[in-house]
Formats: C-alpha cells, structure tokens, sequence
C-alpha cells in the first residue's frame, strides 16, 4: 500500500480541526481524517453558543473571573487570559467566513449563561454549533491544498520509538479505512489531534457516537502526559425520552428563564433555590449533582425544566430547534416542561499542551476537547470550549509555520499477517455495555472510594481481555473504540482516585473537603 505523505495531518474534523486545516492550507499540504463523516462531531451539537467579550460593560477580566471561579482554583491563568483575549478575533475571524450569528437591531445578540457574569455569549438561534460547522465545511470543502479522508480511523501514532529510532518524534499515523477494511499509513512533519472527547465512556452522555477518546488514548499510548481526567463535566439537561438519543436541552433555556422542578408527582415544586443562591444560573457541576440528589431522594426518573412561562414568539425565535424536537416527541415546551436528566458531557481534562498545543511529542499537537491546555481546570465554564477550539487552532498552525522541516524516515505498512477475523464479536459488544454500565454507577457525578476499586478491577479485567483480542484478531472500528475506551477509563480512574478532595467536577463522599492547595493530577506513561 501506497504511503500518505502529507505536510501536516489533522485527525478530527470538529471546529478546531478545520480551523486549523483552513489556517494551514495557505502554506501547507494538509490531510483531514475523520472517522465518520465532517458533520459527525461534537461541534456540530453545541447548541448554546460561543463566550467572548463584545458586549459595553463587559471586560476581559470579567470574563477571566468568571472562568478562575467555575474552575474552581485549577485554571491555569496564563491559557485562560489568552483564550478570553483571543475570544473577540476568532468571532472576526467566523464572521468573515459567513457564520450567520443571531441579530437584535443591527447587533449580535448576546445570550447569558450559567456561571457568567455577563451577557457574553453569541449564537446562532439554539443551534450554534451546526451553523459554524456548515460553513466550515464548505469553506474545507473548497480549499486547495486539504485532502479530506472521511471513513477513516485513527489506528495508532507512529514515534521514533516504536520504529526503534534515538530520536523519539511523531512521524505520522496509522488509519483504517473502515469501507476497505485496510490499514494505511500516512507520514507528515506534524500531526494534530483533535479527536473531541469520551462521553460515549458513560451509559447516558451528550455526546455524539464518535467521542470515544480516540486521541487522547493514542497520545497517552505514545508516551504523553494527560491530566485532569477525574473532570468530567455532565450537563445537567439532557432530554429523557426513549426515542431521543443524546438530544441537549441548551444551558441558554436555563438563562432565559427556565426552572428545575420536581415533576406533579413528587410535588411539582422549583428546587435550586435550596442548593445554590444562584439557583438555575448556578455552574453546571452544581445543578447536575443538585438534581442526582433530588432524583435518588424521590425514585425520580428525570426531573422537569419549565419554560413555558415564556411566550410562544420568544421560545420560537430563541429555541427553534429545541421547540421542534420536543414537538416531535409529543412534548409543548410552550405549555408543558421538558423531562431532563444529567449525561456526562464533556472531558475537561485530556493530553497535556503547552500555548501552542504541542503535546510532550515532538511533532504531535492536541486541540480541543482532546487537549487539557488548563482553561477549565475542575470544571469548564459553559460556551468556553468552542472559543478555545478556535484560539488554539490558530495558535498550533502558527506554531507550525514556524517550526523549520525535518527529514523524516520511511515508515513501514501496517503488518496484518499474523491475524484471523475475530469469530465471535458479540464479545466487544458485550464488553463496551459493561463498561459504560459500570462507569456510569461507579464513576459518575459521585464517587467513593470503594466505587473506584470496583471500577479499577474491572477495567483491568478488560483491558487483559481486549488486549488479546487486538493481538490475534483483524481490527475494526467496533474493536478500536473500545480499546481506547476502556483506555480512557482507565486514565479517569487512575486521576479520580488520586484527588483526595471534592473539587469542581469530582465529588467524593470520602473526601467531601477541600485541600489547602489546588494541583492538577498529572499521569505520566510508565508511571504508577
């Protein structure tokens, strides 16, 4: 098989990887491998909007404030004064695209969110996300000089130390191509991550199917550090419906107005007002657990988010797709409220970076959800993470342009000769609903220390098992993804048991404190 050689190669094809496909174009042969279709990603679903200061009144600092309190003393304040400075550019930067931003009298409208202080949040109606990524796409789509590669599946990194060199470097990727069945090789002088994150590691996320934490395991399988894994972020409105897989009711419904309560039957009453004096406008940690408490104190299977005391134009100009969705499912937002339950949505932690997203590789960048580039510390500040796809997607491509070529060696093919097709594959598909099960009840919105042992015995269990399957069987993307979720388990275990405290996004009813100092947990490779 022919080998892929290209200047730089992007695996993912959310809003930071065609960012920094489009900045990198102008100069460099660039290859997009995504594992599904572009539109498959997490971008796409994003429905609240994207944080930055435009608003009079509003200020840098403001917005950095914000960011420190929801973090909850783990933001690193060099990357979050560079994301919240960079903000207000990469909102230029979408609208010379054609991003058709919502308007109110010739201005675009800002939206407030749970934990900001301010208006500061611009979007597209309820589907912000979808918007941007169109017209991304069709801008990629028109670029010379990007070779798009949908179908196709991170297999592995290829380093120098794999291939037995001194100089331990990324040289590249192995990829399958899930329609041919075959693994191919790409070569480049850099390679970018920006595989999304892991919800799809929990029974009840988000997330779309694809956020397995592809990358985030490849990197860590190469020899980077990854940290703050413990965070994982679930978002506390996630529709509860049998026929709505991972639909996102928006953090906005709660910011114009919306109420928690409990449904008729558990007394029909608002609740966040006794866990939090900001009640719904509380960050997003605080109303998840707040509403995993109601929910155990009652038998609930979900609670309510009522609306409807807005009016019928209001909710159809702000939340058209909301409104439709639910109107599909037999539920009148603008005279009933929506049945919602938290999911884990989205991975605060990830591959260690530095203000350029050069991971401990040379040659390898992480970007996005993939990247823990410290902006969110123990728990992200909501529409904070697509401003950071796009900050540092501009910084890793400039970061590239100025970095001098390299030689690089000849990369072997992928060697298939010593493996047979797999004979009975219900095993992976039992093996990724165990997991997921087992996440959820033991590494969930509240953990213990004994759920944590629980978890690490069976991950260990798994991983021995999904080891031999990958050693003596043809590998599939079934087979992939939950290798690199029972990877990524493994790395969230590891870091929760670590944190001896309830911080952010990890609460432990054996540590319910605080510790004096605020430190991210760190996992080096090789290291226990």
């Amino acid at each position: 098989m022919a080998l892929h050689d290209f200047d730089v190669l992007i695996v993912g094809s959310g809003l930071s990887g065609l960012s920094a496909a489009v900045h990198l174009a102008r100069t460099h042969r660039v290859a997009v491998i995504t594992k599904r279709a572009l539109s498959d990603g997490a971008s796409q679903w994003a429905q609240g909007g994207i944080a930055a200061v435009l608003a009079e009144g509003d200020s840098i600092e403001s917005h950095v404030q914000d960011t420190l309190v929801a973090g909850a003393g783990l933001c690193d304040l060099a990357a979050t004064r560079f994301v919240v400075e960079h903000a207000p550019e990469a909102i230029a930067w979408l609208q010379t695209l054609g991003v058709p931003f919502t308007e109110e009298n010739g201005l675009l409208h800002l939206t407030r969110e749970g934990g900001h202080s301010e208006r500061r949040i611009v979007h597209v109606t309820d589907a912000t996300g979808a918007a941007v990524q169109r017209c991304l796409i069709d801008v990629v789509r028109r670029t010379p000089n990007i070779t798009l590669f949908e179908g196709h599946m991170l297999v592995d990194l290829i380093t120098g130390a794999k291939l037995g060199l001194a100089d331990d470097a990324c040289l590249g990727v192995h990829v399958l191509d899930v329609a041919a069945g075959e693994v191919l090789t790409f070569r480049a002088q850099h390679t970018i991550l920006a595989t999304g994150g892991a919800g799809k590691v929990y029974l009840y996320t988000s997330n779309p199917d694809t956020a397995t934490g592809d990358g985030i395991a490849a990197a860590w399988r190469a020899g980077c550090r990854v940290s703050n894994m413990e965070f994982i972020q679930f978002h506390p409105t996630c529709l509860h419906h049998p026929y709505a897989k991972s639909f996102l009711i928006s953090e906005a419904v709660r910011g114009e107005g919306g109420q928690l309560k409990l449904p008729a039957s558990a007394g029909g009453t608002r609740f966040m007002p006794e866990h939090d004096e900001r009640a719904e406008l509380a960050p997003r940690d605080v109303v998840a657990r707040a509403i995993d408490f109601e929910m155990k104190k009652h038998g609930l299977d979900c609670v309510h988010l009522d609306i409807s005391h807005q009016s019928p134009d209001f909710l159809e100009t702000h939340f058209p797709n909301i409104l439709a969705r639910c109107a599909t499912l037999g539920i009148d937002i603008t005279r009933e409220p929506i049945p919602v339950v938290p999911a884990a949505h989205y991975t605060c932690g990830g591959v260690v970076v530095d203000l350029d997203g050069h991971t401990d590789l040379p040659g390898l960048f992480a970007i996005g959800e993939t990247a823990c580039t410290g902006l969110h510390g123990a728990n992200r500040l909501a529409s904070n993470s697509l401003v950071e796809c796009m900050v540092f997607a501009r910084a890793a491509a400039q970061a590239i342009a100025a970095e001098a070529p390299r030689a690089l060696p000849d990369l072997p093919p992928w060697d298939h000769s010593r493996v047979t097709d797999a004979d009975e594959v219900v095993v992976i598909s039992h093996n990724w609903d165990e997991l997921r099960r087992f996440m959820w009840d033991y590494v969930g919105i509240v953990r213990t220390n004994k759920r944590l042992e629980r978890a690490a015995h069976r991950i260990a269990l798994l991983s021995r098992e999904i080891d031999e399957f990958y050693g003596n069987f043809r590998i599939t993307p079934d087979l992939l993804e939950l290798r690199n979720l029972v990877q990524v388990a493994d790395l969230i275990v590891r870091c929760a048991q670590s944190r001896h405290e309830s911080r952010g996004l990890h609460f432990s009813r054996d540590y319910p404190g605080l510790t004096d100092t605020a430190k991210p947990t760190v996992l080096v490779p090789g290291e226990r």
